[in-house]
């Protein structure tokens, strides 16, 4: 049996190939990814025992997205088959001053249709030592926030460590109703990822003097958020990630972790992207994997930090290491 779940959806990436926009391109490249999946792969490439739960219809699509899983190590026994769609989501990359653009076409994806029915937690929690999920999961209708509202209280049954990354989508929700959601959710959150626009656009939670769309940082604000949020909900550790974008391909990049006491800040690394979706997945992987290996915060946090700043040089969803 597993000893790391992560639950989420699954989804096929469409996108240009180089930096083609959409109108100029006359094919797309075809991979899977999905947040908890990504953080499922990289456990598995550090050696861990980790599944991967979701819900994929049984036809060969769906059968390509468990086959992309398969090949990494991870886990595929307890996704649920059933349902008519696999989400997708279509990605174009940005470069120099010019945005991405991510478009969703996930509505009435088999897991967003999915049941509480669906899912054996008790079964899936035995012997289990960790679970992940992120709000974007959630996000995908009620049924589903309840759904992961059963996987928190029956892994909590099971003395099961809960990660969670915050992860607004503001495309799948609003911020009322992420917020009413993950406060609810994140009673049961043992450690919290998240960067400061997602405690701010779900909890309404902010640092003072920084602004986080103009690339400055200021590490005593990045400590108060993280405070709040440890305060408010109980966490044992809460990690932030630290963006300071320069344009689209050229980021500075570190990472925090606060354990309820003390603050321990990552060394900053500058980025020249080659893919940053992931970037994100890959911190929650790595960080996971340093806190069940007994590594010190300091340690944890700069080990996790090394591993997200390779995947933005590394292309696809979840081709970690």
């Amino acid at each position: 049996m597993a000893n790391i779940i992560t639950f989420g959806e699954l989804m096929i990436r469409l996108q240009p190939y180089n930096y083609e926009r959409f109108v100029q391109a006359d094919h797309l490249e075809f991979s899977f990814g999905g947040g908890e999946a990504n953080v499922a792969v990289s456990l598995a490439n550090y050696g861990l025992d980790a599944a991967y739960v979701t819900k994929l219809p049984a036809h060969a699509i769906g059968q390509a997205a468990v086959n992309s899983l398969r090949r990494y190590g991870v886990d595929t026994s307890m996704i649920v088959r059933g349902g008519d769609r696999v989400g997708i989501y279509f990605n174009e990359k940005g470069a120099s001053q010019r945005g991405s653009v991510c478009i969703y076409d996930r509505a009435h994806s088999a897991i967003q249709e999915a049941s509480a029915a669906d899912f054996d937690w008790d079964a899936i929690f035995e012997g289990v030592d960790w679970f992940h999920f992120t709000g974007i999961t959630p996000a995908l209708g009620p049924n589903v926030v309840e759904i992961c509202k059963e996987a928190c209280k029956t892994a909590k049954a099971h003395g099961v460590k809960i990660s969670c990354d915050l992860n607004y989508r503001g495309k799948l929700w609003t911020r009322e109703q992420a917020r009413e959601a993950m406060t609810d959710l994140c009673q049961y959150v043992d450690v919290c990822i998240s960067n400061e626009e997602d405690a701010k656009d779900v909890f309404g939670i902010e640092a003072d003097n920084t602004d986080i769309y103009g690339g400055e940082i200021n590490h005593e604000g990045y400590k108060s958020v993280a405070k709040q949020l440890a305060d408010r909900f109980g966490f044992e550790k809460v990690a932030i990630t630290l963006r300071e974008s320069r344009s689209a391909v050229d980021n500075d990049w570190s990472t925090m972790l606060y354990d309820g006491t003390d603050c321990f800040f990552s060394k900053q690394y500058h980025l020249h992207i080659v893919d940053r979706i992931g970037g994100g997945d890959s911190f929650g992987g790595a960080l996971i994997y340093a806190l069940l290996s007994g590594k010190s915060n300091q340690a944890a946090v700069e080990f996790a930090a090394a591993a997200s700043a390779l995947k933005h040089s590394i292309e696809g969803d979840f081709r970690n290491h």
